[in-house]
């Protein structure tokens, strides 16, 4: 269907929130190392329950009221690093100034103007993530932009906040964070609704991605940096799909978005024309299912109950799709499961899981379904059970009315699924353990820009002779701050160049860490050993991948001694000599006939025997030698 959508008639409205970790050496609001540290790591523990608290207009977020009714219990594993701020048993201390600049120079990249004075507040966040039940966000810049191929992107947005726990594992009463990530410095960037299609979604973020590593102040890897997704069309609502790490899936989730919400149009277009309805009251069915052979609701009835609504007018359109794979009843399922239940059943798929047609039947029967209507039923301990019914009925009441606002998780395969409301304006409020911080035009226009990514490409192809995709290669890999310092350290070198370097960060790398290589335990120094011992044409440039081998398995050593534990090393000049001469000699009648012509296939014989240990240039003027010699030329 995505193919098929025309979004500009849609009135398709969507905006991107990236959120991308700074690289300072220290984190937002404590003097800890933003280093990510192994949970096996951890030495100490403690847990909290978290409450939702109102504003100061006395209003509680709608999404922290609901996310605070899963009672859940949330342990932190802390680390011999972690400080009291962290644990939330001792106030903040103040904007790191770093991480201040770092975003200072985000904004100016983006052409935003920044707050004469920047204040803290206290974003409420009740999921465990943060262990005093709030987040930490200063609102730093506004009214930039950026320019696109579909025109300009208005960036509305730029906050400087601190990052949330890492959640380790969800045991559902009980969650694990891990508090090394807490407390990290990101920036927040938010864009005008100006992204007109699900392309036009991608390529602005990789503007923005693209402007972010040009700082070279700005975390790498996964997980490091997130997009948060707002779209609307124009009868539907606003919808935020949350945690999109990966761009490849960008142009996915923003077409699935779309088509979900058409779909939804549709079907309640559908049920209004059908007459459908909604029913408040929810039945006990338990009776029905005390013979069943369904292994689900057996399980279930052990301690607890079966409760079914009535929806009048909607058989048909809960098994219809919305999202490739998803109906409308997975939906109302997403709905029903922070009650705490697994799931429900809905007559558009029964009979099925055990349960038989005449137990369908008798279903029906006891809440008076006629044939256009559904039923909706779920097992469960009887609290969870009418928890999961109450929200499934807000959320066919919400199928009748449209498109619902909602927070909605991105999924892998690009659809998405409930993950809790919108936030409204009650979920802020400010936070006064944090000195506020002045912020001046002069400091501001001070700041030094650094060369964008897109123009150091195309200075490495220009001065260093780099191809263009080889350039774009090394300018966007996480490896460029070492391929500049390489460079500059080997500029007199003739045996390594620009492009050696490259092809080894961005082609060699990867190969290796495909061949299960841990190449994170090779360090700047190690690339600079082996480099020299090429330059110095100890080994050749062929030896540059069993000598990276060795030294990941065992990084103590030098590259010299990783080198010899290969099996490289400069070969004696008289023992290379005396091997092209017993060649020469067994392929005597083949020189004579070719004369100096027979170094090109020779060259072939002694490469195979000395590759990687020998520089190819040193073998081949030796094999000339040795072949005029036996010419007597």
């Amino acid at each position: 269907m995505a193919d098929r959508l025309d979004y500009r008639a849609l009135g398709l409205k969507c905006g991107l929130e990236i959120h991308q970790q700074l690289d300072s050496k220290q984190k937002l609001f404590c003097r800890c190392p933003t280093i990510i540290r192994d949970i096996k790591e951890s030495d100490s523990e403690f847990f909290r329950f978290l409450r939702p608290t109102a504003s100061e207009m006395g209003e509680t977020d709608r999404a922290a009221l609901e996310q605070s009714k899963l009672n859940r219990k949330y342990c932190y594993k802390a680390y011999d690093s972690t400080c009291l701020v962290e644990n939330d048993d001792e106030p903040p201390t103040e904007v790191n100034p770093e991480a201040l600049d770092i975003a200072l120079v985000i904004a100016k990249l983006l052409h935003m103007q920044p707050v004469d004075q920047m204040h803290i507040m206290r974003k409420i966040v009740v999921d465990g993530s943060n262990t005093s039940g709030f987040q930490r966000t200063a609102f730093l810049a506004k009214d930039g932009y950026l320019e696109t191929s579909q025109g300009r992107v208005g960036v509305d947005v730029l906050c400087l906040e601190e990052e949330a726990c890492q959640k380790i594992e969800d045991q559902g009463d009980v969650v694990i964070y891990s508090l090394d990530r807490l407390g990290i410095p990101l920036v927040e960037i938010g864009t005008a609704p100006d992204i007109i299609s699900p392309a036009h979604a991608k390529e602005t973020a990789q503007q923005i991605g693209m402007l972010l590593r040009s700082t070279g102040k700005v975390k790498r890897g996964l997980g490091t940096i997130r997009q948060d997704v707002n779209i609307s069309i124009e009868k539907g609502a606003r919808v935020e799909l949350k945690g999109v790490q990966a761009l490849d899936i960008l142009e996915m989730l923003v077409e699935r978005e779309v088509e979900r919400q058409v779909n939804l149009l549709e079907i309640r277009d559908a049920l209004l024309a059908k007459g459908a309805s909604v029913c408040d009251k929810i039945f006990d069915v338990t009776d029905i299912f005390e013979q069943t052979t369904s292994k689900v609701i057996q399980r279930s009835l052990k301690k607890g109950k079966v409760l079914a609504i009535l929806l009048p007018g909607f058989a048909g359109s809960v098994g219809r799709e919305v999202q490739p794979g998803r109906r409308l009843g997975t939906e109302f399922s997403d709905r029903a499961k922070p009650a705490g239940v697994g799931g429900i059943f809905h007559t558009d798929e029964l009979p099925n899981y055990g349960i038989t047609e005449a137990e369908v039947l008798a279903l029906r029967q006891t809440v008076g379904a006629r044939e256009d209507d559904a039923v909706i039923m779920v097992a469960d301990v009887e609290k969870r059970a009418r928890g999961a019914m109450e929200n499934v009925i807000k959320r066919v009441k919400e199928t009748l009315m449209g498109v619902p606002e909602e927070t909605r998780k991105a999924l892998p395969d690009g659809n998405s699924s409930y993950l809790r409301p919108l936030p409204g304006a009650a979920r802020m409020y400010p936070e006064t353990d944090v000195p506020k911080m002045d912020i001046s035009m002069e400091q501001f226009e001070s700041i030094q820009m650094p060369e964008l990514l897109t123009e150091k490409s195309k200075r490495f192809t220009a001065e260093l002779g780099l191809s263009g995709e080889l350039a774009d290669m090394i300018a966007y890999s996480p490896h460029l701050p070492l391929f500049e310092e390489l460079v500059l350290y080997f500029q007199d070198g003739k045996s390594v160049t620009p492009t050696l370097i490259s092809r080894t960060l961005t082609g060699m790398l990867p190969e290796l860490k495909r061949d299960g290589v841990d190449i994170d335990r090779l360090c700047d120094e190690h690339f600079k050993q082996v480099f020299s011992l090429v330059e110095q044409r100890i080994f050749s440039r062929e030896g540059i991948d069993p000598v990276l081998r060795v030294l990941a398995q065992n990084p103590e050593l030098s590259a010299e001694k990783a080198a010899a534990e290969a099996g490289l090393s400069n070969s004696d000049t008289d023992m290379i000599e005396k091997f092209i001469e017993s060649m020469i000699h067994e392929r005597q009648d083949f020189v004579k006939q070719k004369g100096p012509a027979a170094v090109g296939p020779l060259m072939g014989v002694v490469m195979a025997e000395f590759r990687g240990k020998v520089d190819g240039k040193i073998l081949s003027e030796l094999l000339k030698q040795e072949i005029n010699k036996f010419l007597n030329i």
